[in-house]
């Protein structure tokens, strides 16, 4: 075995130039694949990350709260929300219970009006969860200066409003018995989501702010964050067992922003790996058929001395896949190197349609990716092979023999 790979060796180096040329076109294309697919994967983690850290790993609420438009605020709140939280707090993997509060209304500055989309949180907790993945203008999150109940708000909205730290609003909205209320509130802060629509109407209040305004007890869901992602399904299922009042959803199904990223990006870079495939394919096959043609006779001559067109196409492959392991491994190496080089480069992607800020470019290495990769790399050159040899090998051998 070992000799027979020797010679398949002594042939690819029989033209060194062209089949050097050939493993760098296969290097170059696995390593192509390898970082289109690290950067994919570094794009999903990013957006699984930001969307956890926006909804919580299970969001709980009503049953009717995920089905029905709510016609009066809360009409499918939770009731008895610190029980619930209780509750909820103590399953082992939890790490935070955020209660949300959701409500809409005009915000004012006394002369100009505008709509908000608010929440009510828990400033402490919120802070620690959120605070990180929000770029801050100004100020802090829930620290009003006199005490007063505390609004964060979005730098659009604040820029709208002509707003800064320590300015005082009100906010207008509907209670749940249907009358208007206002409560005159103390901007403690100022920040960005880096997506502009949401900039333009979200504001952060206090849980008792907000419900003080709606008149309400209750909480719209509960944002449960646990410590490891991958026990998302086994703590939804053991919250879940038994509670018919409320639905318990993980994150992947109200990540609708993050499935139509991954489905975009499938469809970008599995055409990018199929071009890359195809030069790969056809860039092997010609080296091997040139190899083929140049060795005609030399086939005869073996096929003379009794060698089965199997054996000979056998041979080839060997040659294929020698190329494939070269090809592959230096493609990983290369790839490798670029992915660990790219995070001291400081290189930055532009924004993504919608934001306002870009991110760093970075390139994961995922073990999984790197071998479906360097195994298609070999899988290819070795079809390419046998496609360059079989017909070869079953030209009559008085014909190989006289080939010039």
């Amino acid at each position: 075995m070992k000799r027979r790979y020797w010679h398949a060796w002594q042939n690819v180096l029989r033209n060194r130039r062209r089949s050097l040329v050939t493993i760098i076109i296969a290097a170059v294309g696995c390593a192509a694949v390898q970082l289109a697919g690290g950067f994919a994967q570094f794009s999903y983690d990013v957006l699984i990350e930001g969307t956890i850290q926006d909804s919580g790993h299970i969001i709980v609420a009503t049953r009717d709260y995920f089905v029905r438009n709510e016609e009066s605020p809360m009409q499918y709140g939770i009731p008895d929300a610190s029980a619930m939280r209780e509750r909820l707090s103590q399953h082992s993997h939890v790490r935070w219970v955020l209660p949300h509060i959701n409500f809409s209304g005009l915000i004012s500055n006394g002369d100009k009006s505008l709509i908000f989309a608010g929440t009510g949180v828990d400033p402490e907790i919120e802070t620690e969860v959120r605070g990180p993945y929000l770029t801050w203008e100004s100020g802090s999150f829930g620290k009003s200066v006199d005490g007063r109940p505390f609004v964060l708000l979005g730098s659009e909205l604040a820029r709208s409003l002509r707003a800064h730290v320590g300015s005082s609003l009100t906010l207008l909205s509907t209670t749940t018995d249907g009358t208007m209320n206002a409560v005159d509130v103390e901007v403690s802060g100022i920040a960005s989501t880096g997506w502009r629509e949401v900039d333009q109407r979200f504001i952060y209040v206090s849980l008792s702010t907000a419900q003080r305004l709606l008149a309400t007890d209750r909480v719209s869901s509960f944002s449960v964050f646990l410590d490891d992602n991958a026990v998302t399904g086994e703590v939804l299922k053991e919250m879940s067992g038994g509670d018919q009042a409320h639905v318990y959803k993980p994150w992947w199904e109200q990540a609708f922003y993050y499935h139509s990223v991954r489905q975009l990006y499938n469809r970008i870079f599995g055409l990018l790996g199929s071009i890359i495939a195809a030069l790969v394919f056809f860039s092997v096959s010609n080296t091997l058929a040139m190899a083929v043609v140049e060795r005609t006779r030399e086939i005869g001559t073996l096929r003379a001395l009794g060698a089965e067109p199997g054996e000979v196409v056998l041979q080839f492959i060997r040659e294929g896949l020698l190329i494939g392991l070269l090809g592959a491994l230096l493609g990983t190496l290369l790839a490798s190197f670029l992915s660990a080089l790219l995070p001291y480069l400081g290189l930055q992607m532009p924004p993504a349609p919608g934001r306002t800020v870009g991110y760093a470019l970075k390139v994961s290495i995922s073990p999984l990716l790197y071998f479906i990769a360097d195994f298609s790399v070999v899988l290819l050159c070795v079809l390419a092979a046998w496609f360059a040899s079989h017909k070869a090998t079953r030209k009559p051998i008085i014909d190989a023999l006289g080939h010039v």
